[in-house]
């Protein structure tokens, strides 16, 4: 119930805060969130797909495959899952700390003491039985369970063990945090490797299509109806585009070793589909309502489970100012010679003490302890609300950019259309002297350039898709 109450005051207090920043508002009606108009028409807000599971979220087999190897063999997840079982073992440990402790101890000892003391007098004129004298020197033998037990009166010890389990259960949500962005980089990284493709496709491409210009040039130079002039700039533009080739061809290496980076394999190729990248439709995401952000982003979780550890942790401190109790409890044999060492009750003993101390002066060490943890919790708490407040934000920013990239993409595409259309009308009108060759070069240049900037913003919609599915907590579920 605490925690619903928390989620409620910061979802409010978040939309005061970004209404006062300028952030569009979104309200709710009827348990529904209704978005600005250039934010998603194309949304739908029934259920957040940041629910959805990555497996269901990204169709391509190729990219499931990266993702469920990076799952497996990441590093950096391997690492942070040593973490986390450090995490659980320090609940065991603390755990042990509010039960009593028992153990067995054995020993056997040797003492020869001086005639002329107190212990020597008593030895020498005091027999152990009538007519037996002391040993000299003197043996003693012990055997049996020992037994301490801090009495927890202040819940000091339990409090503690309740942080703990607070702190592992908030590990395991950065772990979450961890896996939602190793999905979305996964992802990113595949969609920007087929990107490039594409682009090393349109950019052969269109080489061809130069090339078939530079023969009909030098056929028209050869026939004097045109200049030297004219086949040079053609042959620069045609090496030019070519060694474009290797640059791009650089960035897909780079951008392979990257993707088995995170898979943890040595470089090799990465198995792709790369064909009509520039027909991909974009998922259609749905937001679903604030709350379920809260619900579902791992980071926001694992600073509310902080902010509990953090509140534990005051009390702990708070209780190193009362007294503390502790009970003592021993049974066992003791003998001077083993084959008495069993007898009972001659041999036996026990003990029962208890224990309270309580500092009265020079507490200076445990006020700054407490004084730390009051600092510890505020800072939580700060750190809270700005998770929320990053998350709601990014939430927003990639909304509003999924519906931008689609207009832009409209444009570009009709850009692309209209220019393919003028590389053929620029050939027909230099072929009958009509036009310059500068005029058939740029625009050949305009065409090739607004395919590669459409093939750009395609990808830009589909890493910004990746990013709102991240934003909304998914991937790691």
């Amino acid at each position: 119930m605490k925690r619903n109450n928390i989620k409620i005051l910061v979802v409010c207090s978040l939309f005061l805060i970004l209404n006062s920043c300028g952030i569009p508002k979104i309200v709710t009606q009827e348990n529904k969130v209704v978005l600005p108009t250039n934010y998603g028409d194309n949304l739908n807000t029934e259920n957040s797909s940041g629910k959805v599971k990555w497996k269901d979220f990204f169709e391509d087999p190729y990219l499931q495959q990266l993702i469920d190897s990076t799952l497996v063999n990441n590093k950096e997840l391997n690492i942070l899952m040593q973490k986390v079982t450090m995490a659980q073992n320090e609940i065991q440990a603390r755990k042990g700390e509010y039960l009593p402790s028992v153990g067995f101890g054995a020993g056997a000892d040797v003492d020869k003491v001086g005639e002329f003391t107190r212990n020597g007098a008593v030895e020498k004129n005091l027999n152990i039985h009538e007519d037996e004298k002391f040993p000299e020197p003197f043996t003693n033998y012990k055997l049996g369970l020992y037994s301490s037990w801090e009495l927890d009166v202040w819940k000091k010890l339990r409090n503690s063990k309740k942080a703990a389990v607070m702190e592992y259960m908030a590990s395991q949500e950065g772990k979450n945090y961890l896996v939602t962005n190793l999905v979305a980089e996964v992802a990113n990284s595949y969609y920007e490797l087929i990107a490039l493709d594409s682009k090393l496709k349109n950019l052969e491409q269109n080489i061809e299509i130069q090339k078939n210009a530079l023969k009909i040039v030098t056929l028209l130079k050869e026939s004097a109806r045109t200049t030297q002039l004219a086949v040079k700039r053609f042959e620069a533009e045609v090496q030019k585009n070519q060694s474009e080739i290797y640059n791009l061809k650089q960035e897909i290496v780079e951008t392979e070793n990257k993707i088995n980076f995170l898979v943890g394999h040595t470089p090799q190729s990465i198995l792709r589909n790369s064909d009509n990248f520039i027909n991909l439709q974009p998922k259609v995401v749905s937001m679903g309502l604030p709350s379920e952000l809260l619900e579902n982003r791992p980071d926001i979780k694992q600073a509310q489970l902080e902010v509990e550890a953090a509140k534990l942790n005051i009390k702990v401190a708070k209780a190193n100012f009362y007294p503390q109790f502790a009970l003592k409890a021993g049974l066992g044999y003791e003998s001077f010679n083993p084959k008495f060492l069993l007898n009972t009750p001659q041999s036996l003993l026990y003990s029962v003490v208890g224990e309270a101390f309580m500092p009265l002066i020079n507490r200076n060490a445990i006020k700054a302890t407490y004084k730390t943890a009051s600092a510890k919790q505020i800072q939580t708490v700060y750190e809270y609300e700005q998770t929320v407040l990053k998350a709601y934000t990014e939430v927003v920013n990639q909304l509003s950019k999924i519906n931008n990239l689609q207009n832009s993409f409209n444009l570009k595409n009709q850009q692309v259309t209209a220019l393919n259309e003028s590389i053929e009308i620029a050939n027909q009108l230099f072929l009958s002297a009509r036009a310059d060759y500068m005029e058939v070069l740029l625009t050949q240049r305009d065409a090739l350039e607004a395919k590669t900037a459409l093939i750009e913003t395609r990808k830009n919609q589909m890493l910004t898709v990746i990013n709102l599915y991240k934003a909304l907590g998914g991937g790691w579920n």
